[in-house]
């Protein structure tokens, strides 16, 4: 069995343009795991991200002729990722529970806290957050999107999206407090 030859992304962007399905393929397998890692950041379940990247890369080869070549081609297809979360989470919306059953006190922490955690640590934080909080946050602090876009995207009103993001940001701290005090315990 040989190796297929290495190709440029532009090369890979172009031969889909033109419906060639091995490039399609290709395209697929060599974004997989950028597609998963940005849906994981808006969905917890591992099937609900499988569907979105799915969805996303057949919205992706649909549109790819729309494609601006001068733009780079990861931000556009991340875009569609977290558009299409979106529209997934706006499907499911019926059957998801978005009410606050625990207020969170901020406790304070040291600064270097943070500092100590690992990415995989902060993905476990953050799946803790019930989705609107979690999608709020993704979309405001790691993805740009200001407070109005943010509502226009999920249907919800500015204020909305500006209490999501304060109660995700006080649900962290919370749960960065247990996660800081079990270690403690455990060590002494």
């Amino acid at each position: 069995m040989h190796k297929k030859p290495p190709v440029s992304e532009e090369e890979l962007v172009q031969k889909c343009k033109l419906g060639d399905l091995k490039y399609q393929e290709r395209l697929y397998k060599h974004f997989y795991g950028y597609a998963m890692g940005v849906g994981l950041r808006y969905l917890s379940n591992r099937d609900d991200v499988l569907e979105v990247v799915n969805d996303s890369f057949i919205k992706v080869f649909k549109a790819i002729q729309f494609f601006n070549e001068t733009q780079p081609f990861k931000a556009w297809l991340r875009r569609i990722i977290v558009n299409t979360a979106i529209d997934h989470r706006r499907k499911n919306l019926k059957h998801m529970n978005n009410g606050d059953l625990e207020e969170a006190a901020y406790l304070g922490k040291a600064p270097d806290a943070v500092d100590q955690l690992s990415a995989k640590d902060i993905l476990k934080l953050l799946d803790r957050l019930p989705e609107v909080h979690r999608m709020v946050f993704n979309l405001y602090e790691i993805d740009g999107y200001s407070h109005e876009e943010i509502g226009s995207m999920l249907a919800i009103p500015v204020s909305s999206s500006r209490v999501y993001l304060s109660r995700a940001k006080e649900k962290l701290r919370k749960y960065l407090n247990q996660q800081q005090e079990m270690k403690y315990e455990g060590s002494v």
